[in-house]
């Protein structure tokens, strides 16, 4: 992992940009690109916090910005430190520092014990782009401020990385929530991240959301959750194409000779359309594609050689298989909309919640057509379990749809979240 250096452009350089833009440093727009106002920036933040002021990202400064990206801080007991003089020191909760230290007795802090420290800051940052990276390090910061939180790992990709999933609450009534089978849709990943965040910080403080009892929803029901089902995609669209990669060259080919993935490429790394590849009309995806003109891996709208022919996509299905879900939610975009039915299979129920979701959401509620009427998970979820499921496409325009539209998917799409898991009990 590189420390950020002036000149340095990325979304590392993003992150910087947004943590100091928080905290009133930084006033420019987030731009990835590390000059001279990220430089000025910097300097404020080392003036206020007794770091030498040089505007770089030494290796102290660096270190105090990784804390506050990851949202807390372990602090070893020295003295008579008492857990009152901690929360003071440090501004946070009472609430959010008994839920992150649960095997320690608060009232009688020790020399040498360990606490977490939660910081006054959001964990999932909804103005940069999405990457594994974050995603990895925003599961392990939100695990270790909500211990409540089951994680762990359904699969791999075809390049290795994890395909993570979270579970929170305790109810019998289990529902599943999906995002990112496309990769230019890796702002679906940030919904479910930030929801994941919303719910639990609620939880914690005995809020409310929306008119939801949080604490009453999780003991009745279990959200699970996979925020990134394509995770290779995602890394190719926001980071570019690793020249060392073994799939290189061919991955040049099959996005016809074109270096850059960022605004054209959908498939999982191997140029299977991952939404494409499970068994609902499995044999007319095959057949519409020759239709279009598609006679292999690429960009888009491949189904594979066979359904689940690709880890991601049997990683999911397999999870799915193993647990008893009520209802899914798969997220996609764009174009406001709600798919509830395949080839009238859906339940009558079916319909009935998914004009409640498009009532508190304003997106319309649709049935597909043509090619994105096969082989899809929400497809084979209705034809397998004869149960709701929901493909949810967010925003507007074209894919990748712009980080400025995070917010208004969020309030569009956060009473859907919550009230699923109350539609199936």
């Amino acid at each position: 992992m590189r420390i950020p250096s002036l000149n340095s452009k990325g979304t590392d350089v993003k992150e910087v940009q947004s943590i100091l833009k928080k905290l009133n440093y930084y006033e420019s727009n987030i731009d990835g690109i590390f000059g001279e106002k990220t430089q000025e920036a910097i300097s404020k933040l080392q003036q206020d916090n007794n770091l030498e002021i040089n505007g770089k990202l030494d290796i102290k400064t660096y270190s105090y910005i990784r804390s506050l990206l990851l949202g807390y801080y372990r602090y070893k007991v020295k003295g008579k430190n008492t857990i009152e003089n901690i929360l003071e020191k440090y501004n946070t909760s009472l609430d959010h520092v008994i839920s992150s230290n649960p095997n320690i007795d608060l009232d009688n802090i020790k020399n040498n014990d360990e606490i977490i420290i939660p910081y006054d800051l959001e964990i999932v940052r909804t103005d940069i782009d999405y990457t594994y990276e974050i995603l990895e390090r925003n599961i392990s910061s939100l695990k270790t401020i909500y211990p409540f939180i089951e994680e762990g790992v359904i699969g791999n990709s075809i390049l290795g990385k994890n395909i993570y999933y979270l579970k929170i609450g305790e109810g019998p009534n289990h529902v599943f929530y999906n995002a990112c089978h496309h990769s230019l849709e890796w702002i679906t990943s940030l919904l479910l991240m930030k929801f994941t965040e919303n719910i639990c910080n609620a939880y914690v403080k005995n809020e409310s959301i929306r008119g939801y009892d949080i604490k009453d929803l999780l003991s009745k029901s279990s959200i699970f959750i996979v925020p990134m089902v394509n995770p290779d995609g995602v890394d190719l669209v926001l980071k570019g194409l690793d020249p060392t990669s073994k799939y290189y060259g061919r991955l040049i080919k099959l996005n016809k000779g074109n270096l850059n993935f960022s605004t054209t490429w959908q498939s999982n790394i191997r140029g299977v359309d991952l939404n494409h590849n499970y068994n609902a009309s499995w044999k007319q995806s095959k057949f519409s594609e020759k239709q279009n003109k598609i006679y292999g891996p690429g960009p888009t709208r491949y189904s594979g050689d066979f359904p689940e022919s690709e880890p991601e996509s049997k990683a999911l299905a397999n999870f799915t298989r193993f647990n008893d879900f009520k209802m899914v939610l798969a997220y996609h975009s764009q174009g406001k909309e709600i798919y509830w039915n395949y080839k009238n299979m859906a339940p009558d129920i079916s319909k009935d919640i998914g004009e409640k979701f498009s009532k508190v959401s304003g997106y319309k509620l649709s049935e597909p057509e043509g090619m994105a009427s096969f082989s899809g998970y929400k497809d084979w979820f209705i034809s397998k379990f004869k149960r709701p499921g929901f493909t949810i496409e967010v925003g507007e325009g074209t894919n990748p749809l712009p980080i400025s539209q995070f917010e208004e998917i969020y309030n569009d799409n956060e009473e859907i979240l919550l009230m699923a898991p109350s539609l199936t009990i």
